[in-house]
Parts: C-alpha cells; sequence; structure tokens
C-alpha cells in the first residue's frame, strides 16, 4: 500500500524546497519551487489561455532542458515579474550557467502565472508592481516546509465559486522512489461535486489530509456540462487557471519528464469539472530530480508509467487539499 512521504507535500523529493511570499493589500502572491540540482524538466500546456516564461528550455529538442527554479504567481501578465525578481537574485548567489569566469550566472527559471485581478485586492501599483520583489521573498522563503491554502500563488485564487489555493501531496512509491505535486488552484470548474461538500478528488485521498469527509455514495456522478456552483457567465481568455509542478526522484529525460507531465493533467481532470476550458492556463511542469536512476530496457517504460501515473493522483489529491485548506 502507498503512502505520503513524511511531509506529504512536494519537498519529500530530494533536493526540492518551496517559498511563499503574499501581499495582503494587493490579495495576491507568489510561490518560487527551488529546483538547483535537478537534472532535466518538461512542461505540458492544456488550457486555452497560458501565460507563461521560458517554458520552451524545457521542450526536449532544446538545449539546457533543464531548471534552476519554478516561479508559480498571481497577476497574470504582471505576474510574470516575478521571475525576474528570482533570476536577479540567483544570479548574484552565482546559481546558473556561467561560461567564462567574468560573465554574470544565468540561471534557468521557468514560471506560469494565474489571472487574481478581480478579488478585491488593490490594483493601483501605477509603474511599479509588487511581483519583482515577491518573487526575491519568495525564494528568501524557501524551505522544506511551507503553507498551504490561503498562500502564495493561491492566495487571491478562486476555483467554481469557493475559494482556490496553493496544495501540495506526495506518495511514496518505494525503492527510494518519490513523487510530489505543487499546485495553484484558480479554475472556471469547481473541485467539489453538485452537493458543494464532497471533493471530486475525494477518493483519491489518503487519510485526512481533505478532513477525513467520505466519498457519498448516492452523489450524482454522471458528467455534467458545468457544475452548479459554477458561475460561466461574462469567461474572459486567460481570467483563470491552473498551475502547478510535478517532481519526481527518478532520473528522467526531458522527453519523459514531458511525458509525465501529460499524465499528470489526468489529475485535472479528476479534481475539477470542467476543466482545461478556453479561459484557464492549465500548466504543469515536471521536474527530475535525478537521485534514482531508472534501468534501461523494456521495464523502463513500465516504470515511466508508474510514475506518471501516480503524478495524476498525487496531482488531484493536491488540488483538492489546496482548495481544502483555503476555506
Amino acid at each position: 500500500m502507498y503512502k505520503p512521504g513524511p511531509k506529504n507535500l512536494i519537498t519529500d523529493v530530494e533536493g526540492i524546497t518551496v517559498g511563499n511570499a503574499v501581499n495582503e493589500k494587493v490579495r495576491t502572491g507568489t510561490t518560487v519551487l527551488l529546483c538547483p540540482n535537478s537534472v532535466t524538466g518538461g512542461v505540458d500546456v492544456r488550457g486555452g489561455g497560458p501565460g507563461l516564461r521560458d517554458v520552451e528550455v524545457l521542450s526536449p529538442e532544446n538545449l539546457v532542458g533543464r531548471a534552476d527554479a519554478v516561479v508559480l504567481s498571481g497577476g497574470s501578465v504582471f505576474g510574470l515579474a516575478a521571475g525576474d525578481g528570482v533570476a536577479k537574485a540567483m544570479s548574484k548567489e552565482g546559481v546558473g550557467l556561467k561560461f567564462t569566469p567574468n560573465m554574470p550566472a544565468v540561471p534557468i527559471v521557468v514560471g506560469a502565472i494565474l489571472f487574481d485581478l478581480v478579488n478585491g485586492g488593490d490594483k493601483n501599483w501605477g509603474m511599479e508592481t509588487p511581483y519583482h520583489d515577491l518573487g526575491i521573498e519568495a525564494l528568501k522563503n524557501t524551505s522544506d516546509n511551507f503553507k498551504l491554502g490561503n498562500s502564495g500563488a493561491g492566495l487571491g485564487a478562486r476555483s467554481g465559486n469557493k475559494e482556490g489555493g496553493l496544495g501540495s501531496a506526495s506518495i511514496d512509491l518505494g525503492d527510494d522512489l518519490m513523487v510530489g505535486a505543487l499546485v495553484a488552484v484558480n479554475s472556471v470548474g469547481s473541485t467539489y461535486m453538485p452537493d458543494g461538500e464532497t471533493f471530486w478528488a475525494q477518493p483519491f485521498a489518503i487519510g485526512d489530509e481533505l478532513g477525513g469527509q467520505k466519498s457519498n455514495p448516492d452523489q450524482e456522478t454522471a458528467i455534467t456540462p458545468v457544475p452548479e456552483d459554477t458561475k460561466m457567465g461574462g469567461m474572459t481568455p486567460g481570467t483563470n487557471t491552473t498551475i502547478g509542478v510535478i517532481a519526481t526522484s527518478a532520473k528522467l529525460t526531458s522527453a519523459e519528464c514531458k511525458r509525465v507531465a501529460m499524465m499528470a493533467h489526468d489529475g485535472f481532470a479528476r479534481a475539477i469539472r470542467p476543466v482545461h476550458m478556453p479561459s484557464d492556463g492549465d500548466t504543469i511542469f515536471c521536474i527530475s530530480g535525478g537521485t534514482k536512476e531508472i534501468p534501461e530496457g523494456p521495464n523502463r517504460s513500465r516504470r515511466l508509467g508508474e510514475i506518471g501515473a501516480a503524478a495524476a493522483d498525487v496531482m488531484a489529491r493536491a488540488i483538492a487539499r489546496g482548495v481544502y485548506e483555503a476555506q
């Protein structure tokens, strides 16, 4: 029987730390996942309105194929500045590519943003948005423990007609193989069944991570176009988004990271209905920690499939956990 890692957070994957920073006045925030020892990375985008930073460096056909940090931020397009702050701070610490002694280090900082510009916070920031500094602050706060729910990139998020939030979970597959998820939930769709109480992802929950609730055996589970608690009026492309990261201790190629990210999107579908809408920017990164070798041969594909399947389940749990903690 599989079980979560010791902290039930993505930081159960060795080499991963996470930090949050928030601005309560603006009602927004930023989350930084630091992974300077990662060997490879990948990304898969499914939503119709994404906002991204430097994701092409993770494409298998391109140079680098890995990241030093992943930045998840509120603020829509303005939130991309959080990655600039992170990149500058990491470069100052000497983290990143350096080809000659005199050039500054060039950290590989990828990221994605969600839309939280109409959540009631004070967005009259003029020419100075808070995100550059939020990125630096979140980087300073990175550790192996961090707050879920109304924190970091999840502070100003919404999910259906509920508060969204920052979620995380992990699963220990044994033999030193760990898979973890981190996600900021700001979805058009709902994480709850039409009863407004039971999470769609409840069947995947482990222990009391969702408050110990039980699945409702009488709940209508047929696919519905729009959950009852979701108001779809006035949708604008790019005004929602669920963004997340899968990390694994397995040493994978960039192409394999891409495959795991693709499979992890099944976790979005298990936890949110409807999902991958035209107004969502749903994006999942995958980071390979590289501490666990996966032998070459016919069993490698099977092992990769197990990692991808686990990523989908742990992502579903993380999504529901983020919304649960936010309430």
